[in-house]
């Protein structure tokens, strides 16, 4: 836990997967509340414009993990060491395996109406013995978000995996932490949806090239605006590099 790469203001915890994998399961099993933010380029942008999100994020999420290529980039160039990326969908599959070795049950959290079961049901597939705890869609309104919880609550569950996507899951996750239970709280995106087979990853060559983000955007050209938020943490990389030197 001693790691750290503070980029653009925020602190990332610069373990490998398998450190991560191995903290959280043994947390887990402890009953310790871990709430996990898996930090790709974009969120951290989000972080660098927003104080209310970079204090989160700062102050309240427990590990911040370096998910995305940008971010391991970033913490190397700014003069940290960050062995690997800790991408959110494969830390979430090692901990759905990590689950099922030790009983630990999971609730499924978000996504559009049904794709929480279908991640779910893929997962017993993978992984025989997984208990699942419960699955809930990302759709609701304000007033139903305290039953959620008691849902959440009265499950068991000892893993939380919020599909809500950022920064709204780890807001929300944030938000309800006091009266959340389990004592894994982590983010996971639109981890839902690959674990389903609804929206492919990139092929494992363009992972190791790092240019998922590519991949990305020719399948979704909407994500367009989204990715104009790489070259701007490059540019505010490279602008902390100078000030440090």
């Amino acid at each position: 836990m001693d790691k750290i790469a503070s980029i653009l203001g925020v602190r990332v915890n610069a373990l490998t997967m398998d450190e991560s994998v191995a903290l959280l399961t043994k947390n887990t099993l402890a009953g310790k509340r871990t709430f996990v933010v898996t930090a790709n380029a974009e969120i951290i942008m989000m972080a660098h414009e927003d104080p209310a999100y970079r204090e989160l994020l700062l102050q309240r999420a427990d590990l911040v993990l370096p998910d995305g290529a940008g971010t391991v980039w970033a913490g190397n160039y700014l003069g940290y060491r960050v062995p690997e990326r800790v991408a959110g969908y494969d830390l979430y599959l090692r901990l759905l395996e990590e689950a099922a070795q030790h009983g630990i049950p999971v609730y499924f959290f978000g996504g559009k109406p049904g794709i929480a079961d279908e991640a779910a049901a893929e997962a017993v597939r993978r992984w025989p013995g997984l208990k699942v705890a419960g699955c809930r869609n990302g759709y609701f309104k304000p007033e139903e978000e305290a039953a959620i919880v008691e849902g959440i609550n009265n499950s068991g569950a000892g893993m939380l995996f919020a599909a809500l996507g950022a920064p709204k899951q780890e807001n929300w996750l944030d938000h309800y932490a006091s009266s959340l239970e389990p004592a894994l709280l982590m983010g996971i995106g639109g981890s839902f949806d690959v674990l389903a087979g609804k929206v492919q990853r990139a092929p494992r060559w363009m992972q190791e090239a790092r240019l998922e983000w590519l991949y990305r955007l020719l399948k979704q050209p909407s994500r367009l605006g989204r990715m104009m938020a790489l070259p701007k943490f490059v540019l505010a990389v490279r602008s902390e590099k100078k000030e440090k030197d």
